[in-house]
């Protein structure tokens, strides 16, 4: 057997099983390629170069029982592999964090929040960090700035802080307990956050592979903007005069623009299309009503 034929045979196994895919993948072949070749040690970018490679029948065994991890146990794949991969970056996960996906993360590597920073940009805020991707991938866009990176779990600054070692940035970013903006006055001049959002319908009706993420970092109550309501209150007092907030909602906007009906927002391009990500300048929190 070779690398590609166990590839497609491993496909088979994850479409014929409904796993449900999300965490770094979209697709049966794409997940069975990655989990094939972090099993036999293989660059993921090398299928190509050694899909005629011949399998050995332990290695074949190996991957066979990954794959059946995989399927049996309905984690995501990188709960099994303890690595993901951000914008070309990689990162450690484990089941303290939710595995990341933030749209934030293209906007911070293409460029399109450059419009928003100038050369007084210094001191960045990534709330609900997670596994610190966001922090880290903003530290590595912007050396000239520091970055805080804050949550309410220790549990997840735990994880972070191996990804804050990982790519070698203790000394630009700071990790820190907060709920909420509590514990990080500020001002910031840039604040990103892909906070919980999830609303109760659409939380019930998660695959199994997103229910084994921590809740704490996905669900958002009825409607999915609990914290996003107590953040927006708060947030125009932790901004410097020219400011912004970067906010990720996923498929919330309805229920966001229900909640913030006189709030000005600017919707941003990503992958998704631009109805998952917002900005919000300190002006318009500091004059919008935000009382709902």
């Amino acid at each position: 057997m070779t690398l590609i034929e166990l590839v497609r045979r491993a496909a088979r196994l994850l479409k014929q099983s409904g796993v449900a895919f999300g965490h770094g993948t979209t697709n049966a072949s794409d997940e069975a390629a990655w989990l094939v070749l972090w099993r036999l040690g293989v660059p993921l970018d090398q299928l190509d170069e050694v899909g005629g490679m011949a399998v050995s029948p332990q290695q074949r065994d190996d991957v066979l029982e990954l794959i059946e991890e995989r399927i049996g146990s309905r984690k995501p794949a990188a709960y099994l592999t303890r690595e993901a991969w951000l914008q070309g970056v990689p990162f450690y996960v484990d089941e303290r964090v939710i595995v990341p996906r933030s749209f934030i993360a293209e906007l911070i590597v293409d460029g399109s929040l450059a419009p928003w920073l100038s050369d007084a940009t210094r001191r960045v805020l990534d709330l609900c960090t997670g596994n610190g991707s966001l922090a880290v991938l903003a530290a590595l866009a912007w050396p000239e700035v520091t970055v805080d990176a804050a949550d309410i779990s220790l549990a997840a600054l735990e994880v972070a802080k191996i990804n804050v070692d990982k790519h070698a940035l203790a000394t630009r970013i700071r990790l820190v307990e907060s709920d909420a903006l509590e514990s990080v006055p500020g001002p910031y001049d840039l604040m990103l956050c892909n906070p919980p959002y999830v609303n109760a319908v659409s939380m019930a009706q998660l695959p199994a592979e997103y229910l084994a993420e921590p809740a704490l970092a996905l669900a958002g109550g009825a409607d999915g903007m609990d914290f996003v309501r107590g953040l927006l209150r708060q947030a125009a007092a932790h901004l410097n005069a020219q400011g912004v907030l970067v906010l990720e909602i996923g498929n919330e906007r309805a229920h966001f623009e229900a909640a913030f009906p006189r709030l000005e927002a600017l919707w941003l391009a990503t992958s998704a299309g631009e109805d998952q990500v917002l900005l919000l300048t300190r002006e318009s929190l500091a004059s919008a009503p935000l009382a709902r």
